[in-house]
């Protein structure tokens, strides 16, 4: 079992930036692939963001590339999201999750993640 408890969320203005964190707890960190996820209201949950067990390889979606940058700390058990350049359309509740499987790479696809965490609210205002 892997518990991922998600923080950081807020509200924003365009353009500015957020970070967010999540804590894991449970299973070995170090061994997971990660994830971020996000869920606007009325849309489907949609790829943000992964990060491979050594942080070596960290696919984007084309929307945040550039933007957004995923990154783990794994004496510290936390995945983090740094996000910048927020626009309007970055509004979504954001979702860590950990793949309990070990693939070639870190999985896009949300059904392939095991663990999710209760989700954080980013807001950007325009």
């Amino acid at each position: 079992q892997v518990q991922l408890v998600e923080s950081g969320g807020g509200l924003v203005q365009a353009g500015g930036s957020l970070r967010l964190s999540c804590a894991a707890s449970g299973r070995t960190f170090n061994r997971l692939a990660m994830g971020w996820f996000r869920q606007a209201p009325g849309k489907e949950r949609e790829f943000v963001a992964a990060i491979g067990w050594s942080g070596g390889i960290t696919p984007y979606a084309d929307s945040v590339k550039g933007r957004f940058t995923i990154s783990r700390d794994n004496a510290k058990n936390t995945l983090y999201l740094q996000m910048n350049s927020l626009k309007p359309e970055d509004t979504a509740v954001y979702y860590c999750a950990a793949d309990s499987l070990a693939r070639s790479g870190p999985s896009l696809r949300w059904y392939d993640y095991t663990y999710w965490g209760q989700g954080t609210q980013v807001t950007v205002s325009s």
